[in-house]
C-alpha cells in the first residue's frame, strides 16, 4: 500500500536511492535533509555535512520530481551529539556519537516532522532490515551486507520510531544499491562514500577535543606496576587497545589497558592483558521484552564480531559475562546484544 513517507536525504548515494527506491515503488516520498553541522575549508570536500552534500540531497530531489525541505538542527546537534563527544574524551572514555545521533537527534527529530506533515513513514538509507513478529511488533534485523551492516548504530531508536521506519536498502550489497542508482537515474550514484565522523572529517580527534576544550590535562603514562614510562598532553589522545601514537619510542608492542581520568594516568602493556570477561552497559534501550538473564552475543564495536555471552540485567543497565574475554573493552562504545540476525538491545559500556 503506498503511503506518505518523509525520506531522510544525506546528500550520499544511499539516502537517495533508498528516496529512488520507494518513489519507484509508489510511495509518496518528502525528502528532509538536517543540517547537523557546518564543514569548511578543506574538511568540506566530499565529506557529509558540507554544503555540497545538501546541494547533491536537492539535485536528487529535483531529479526524482519529489519536494525537498532543509532543516536547521546545528544547536541539537552541537548540544545532544557535539559537546558528549567532547566530554567523553575528556573523561577517558570512547563516546558513539552516531548511535547518539540516531537516537536523540536524526530520528525523534524526523519522527515530529513526519508528524506535522502528515507522514506515516520515515525512511532512511541505513543498511539494516525490520520485519513484524507475529504480534505486529517491528524487529530490527541486520543488512545482509556484513561490511555495510548499520543496526549496531539503531540499536537505540525507540521501538515506537521503529516501527515507522522503512529501510529500503537492507537487503541489498553496497554495489547493489550503486546499481539501481544508476538504473533509477540518480544524479549521485557514483558518489564517494565518507569515512569518518561527519563533524571530525580529518579524524583528528585529539586536536578536535582540544580546539573546543583548550587546558592544561597532561598525565603520566605507566606499566601495570605503576613505573612512568612518559607522559602525555590529554587524555583525549587514547583509547583502550590503541598502540600506535603512544609516544613511548622502542622497546616491546605496548597497548593502553586502561585510562585512569581521576589521576590522567594512561596505563599500557602487553596485548594479551587486553582481554576481559565482562562487560557493565548502562543507558540501556531493550527492543523487545527478555529475560532477567538469558544467552545471546554481544557486538563492543562496530566492526567486531558478536560473541557469546550470558546477559543478566540489573537495575542500571546489564551485565554481559562472555564465554572467553574480549579484546579491547572500550568505556563509552555501545555494546549491542543480538540473538542471531536480530538486535535485542543495547547500551553503553560503562
Amino acid at each position: 500500500m503506498a503511503e506518505r513517507v518523509l525520506m531522510a536525504m544525506s546528500g550520499g548515494v544511499d539516502s537517495s536511492v533508498a528516496a529512488a527506491l520507494l518513489h519507484e515503488a509508489g510511495h509518496e516520498v518528502v525528502g528532509v535533509t538536517l543540517h547537523l553541522w557546518d564543514a569548511s575549508g578543506a574538511q568540506q570536500v566530499g565529506r557529509c555535512c558540507a554544503p555540497e552534500d545538501r546541494e547533491d540531497a536537492r539535485r536528487s530531489a529535483d531529479a526524482l520530481g519529489i519536494p525537498h525541505y532543509v532543516l536547521d538542527e546545528r544547536e541539537a546537534f552541537a548540544a545532544e551529539v557535539v559537546a558528549p563527544f567532547v566530554e567523553g574524551y575528556l573523561r577517558g572514555t570512547t563516546p558513539s556519537p552516531c548511535v547518539v545521533c540516531n537516537q536523540h537527534v536524526k530520528l525523534g527529530r524526523l519522527a515530529a516532522v513526519a508528524d506535522r506533515l502528515g507522514c506515516t513513514r520515515i525512511g532512511t538509507g541505513h543498511y539494516a532490515r525490520i520485519e513484524r513478529d507475529p504480534s505486529g511488533l517491528p524487529r530490527l534485523l541486520r543488512g545482509v551486507d556484513g561490511r555495510k551492516d548499520q543496526s549496531y548504530f539503531l540499536h537505540g531508536v525507540p521501538s515506537a520510531i521503529l516501527a515507522r521506519l522503512v529501510l529500503p536498502l537492507g537487503g541489498l550489497t553496497k554495489d547493489q544499491t550503486r546499481s539501481e542508482g544508476r538504473r533509477l537515474g540518480v544524479p549521485n550514484w557514483d558518489k564517494t562514500d565518507s569515512q569518518e565522523l561527519c563533524f571530525v572529517p580529518d579524524g583528528d580527534i585529539a586536536g578536535f577535543v582540544r580546539a573546543r576544550a583548550p587546558g592544561e590535562r597532561s598525565g603520566r603514562i605507566i606499566d601495570e606496576t605503576g613505573a612512568e614510562l612518559g607522559t602525555h598532553a590529554g587524555l583525549e589522545a587514547f583509547t583502550v587497545g590503541q598502540r600506535r601514537g603512544l609516544g613511548l619510542g622502542g622497546g616491546p608492542p605496548r597497548y593502553v589497558l586502561r585510562i585512569v581520568p581521576e589521576t590522567r594516568e594512561v596505563v599500557v602493556g602487553q596485548g594479551d592483558a587486553l582481554g576481559a570477561g565482562t562487560l557493565r552497559a548502562r543507558e540501556v534501550t531493550w527492543l523487545r521484552e527478555v529475560p532477567e538473564a538469558f544467552e545471546a552475543a554481544v557486538q563492543i564495536r562496530h566492526h567486531h564480531t558478536p560473541a557469546p555471552a550470558r546477559i543478566e540485567r540489573d537495575p542500571a543497565g546489564f551485565r554481559a559475562t562472555f564465554a572467553s574475554p574480549q579484546r579491547a573493552v572500550s568505556p563509552g562504545q555501545a555494546a549491542v546484544v543480538y540473538l542471531g540476525e536480530e538486535v535485542l538491545g543495547g547500551g553503553i559500556i560503562s
